[in-house]
């Protein structure tokens, strides 16, 4: 008996740890994005209090649009790239890196014309400017690059930023383009040596950080970024009232891909730990008898195959709701469900999905529907609830460690339960919502004892011609015959059903 209650909740177990791993990754998920959303706000709001003037804040303000937004999406897309902003101060350094080795370097000047301007500056170019406002006339072009780490003088012409993805304005595109294009044209006449610049240039300007994967940075233009250098200078930017909140950039389609990804989480762990008893079997087998057999090799096999079919599906169900409530996607007021919850629900769901089948099909009765519906309730509970507190202790495998012993507790503590049920209602006649079934129909023995014909339809008796006989009538005397009384008790005559029984 102990051996069932440990098998039972081992597999109880099993069920709540594939859709508890299916809430947590999706409630992963949905903290990624949130988390994003929060550093984009706390990075313009950094600049709370700052005199800088509008016009050169706005860069800075570009510099942390791009990088940020552009993790945001990633977080929603769930893609693995990711950039930063790097805000060094060396000579022609980028302004974001990423971790696909791609950099990018941002300008945001009042006009297309200036900005194209800034990012195909030459070195030559750049060196002219230092040496005026420096000051430092007697100042070498070779001397100048090597201060900077350069010592090839043949980069003369080529643009400081060059390798790097040139981001400008989004309204400023496509007139820089046209700038470009006509500069190249110009050059091409009077200076062949400045084309190389502006080719680079044209065709590495864009308006958004792009990764391999097609996630981009959010466009933004030369008067946007002002609005929201002056809300940082506040300090009252709130990405969530521009569009930034889970409730508007995640969508069914990343509620079903989190699904996907919960799903087959879940299907890997639960082939793992429900194939784990029919290997010991197995090995135990080959080192009795020197072989393993047949049988044994069928049973691990169909306990892979059911247990990853059946954790798939579980994880699935449970990543895609966590995905669609925490998001917001199904209204505020899901927003902040637990995921044990979550969790729970799926199982009992799901189980009771396919006890209602065996029902429609015969194969289950209704007490026995709403029996499996009560323990599922239970000892789900109890795992998922077990399994959350031994978590907080920190140490490997706690969870599943928790949710074992969760289940096991829950297994036996309901079979104790239950028989305090089916004696309360043996004692009181309650039925404890259609849980228990009461029987009120007297035994056939008894309803034969006291003279009531029973038909028993399940046995033919042909009826049997007898002749009628003459009898004389003959004295008797009367016979006292004492009352016999029999007392019936109530007691289970089936599963969850109570009825009379014979004392």
């Amino acid at each position: 008996m102990e051996k069932s209650y440990v098998n039972e909740g081992y597999n109880a177990a099993l069920r709540a740890f594939g859709v508890q791993t299916g809430s947590e990754t999706a409630t992963a998920y949905i903290s990624n994005v949130n988390n994003a959303i929060k550093t984009l706000s706390e990075h313009i709001n950094q600049f709370d209090g700052y005199n800088t003037p509008l016009g050169q804040l706005q860069g800075d303000i570009a510099e942390f649009w791009h990088g940020d937004t552009f993790n945001i999406n990633a977080a929603v897309e769930d893609s693995h790239y990711k950039v930063w902003v790097d805000r060094s101060h060396d000579y022609a350094s980028a302004d974001i890196k990423s971790n696909w080795g791609k950099d990018f370097g941002l300008k945001s000047c009042r006009t297309a014309t200036a900005s194209a301007k800034a990012q195909a500056t030459s070195h030559f170019q750049r060196f002219c400017e230092y040496r005026a406002t420096s000051g430092r006339t007697d100042l070498s072009i070779e001397k100048f690059l090597a201060e900077r780490g350069i010592n090839d003088a043949s980069v003369l012409n080529d643009p400081i930023y060059s390798g790097q993805v040139r981001i400008i304005p989004s309204d400023q595109l496509e007139a820089a383009k046209a700038y470009l294009r006509y500069k190249i044209a110009r050059e091409a006449l009077i200076r062949p040596e400045q084309i190389k610049r502006y080719h680079e240039t044209l065709d590495l300007l864009d308006s958004a950080i792009k990764s391999p994967d097609g996630t981009s940075s959010v466009e933004l233009s030369r008067e946007a970024s002002e609005k929201i250098a002056a809300l940082a200078k506040k300090g009252d930017f709130d990405a969530k009232t521009i569009g930034f909140s889970t409730e508007q950039l995640i969508h069914f389609e990343h509620a079903l891909k989190q699904g996907v990804k919960a799903g087959t989480s879940a299907a890997v762990i639960t082939l793992i730990l429900n194939a784990a008893p029919e290997l010991y079997k197995c090995i135990d087998h080959l080192l009795t008898n020197g072989y393993i057999s047949n049988e044994d090799l069928h049973n691990l096999g169909f306990a892979a195959l059911s247990g990853s079919s059946n954790g798939f599906f579980r994880g699935f169900v449970a990543g895609t709701m966590t995905t669609a409530c925490e998001s917001g996607m199904l209204g505020q007021s899901l927003k902040n469900i637990n995921p044990g919850m979550i969790a729970a629900l799926t199982v009992v769901v799901m189980q009771s999905a396919k006890d209602s089948c065996l029902v429609v099909k015969g194969e289950m009765t209704q007490q026995q529907f709403l029996a499996n519906l009560h323990k599922n309730v239970f000892v789900t509970s109890f795992a998922i609830g077990c399994g959350t507190l031994v978590q907080m202790s920190g140490f490997p495998f706690a969870y599943l460690l928790g949710n074992f012993i969760g289940s096991i507790v829950g297994s036996f503590m309901y079979i104790a339960i239950d028989k305090a049920i089916i004696s309360f209602a043996i004692d009181h006649g309650w039925t404890f919502f259609h849980l228990v079934k009461q029987d009120y129909v007297l035994p056939e023995e008894i309803m034969k004892e006291i003279g009531l014909d029973v038909f028993e339809y399940e046995h033919y008796m042909p009826t049997i011609y007898t002749s009628e006989k003459y009898l004389p009538d003959s004295f008797e005397t009367d016979t006292y015959i004492p009352a016999h009384i029999k007392i019936l008790r109530r007691g289970v005559i089936s599963f969850h059903q109570i009825g009379y029984l014979s004392s």
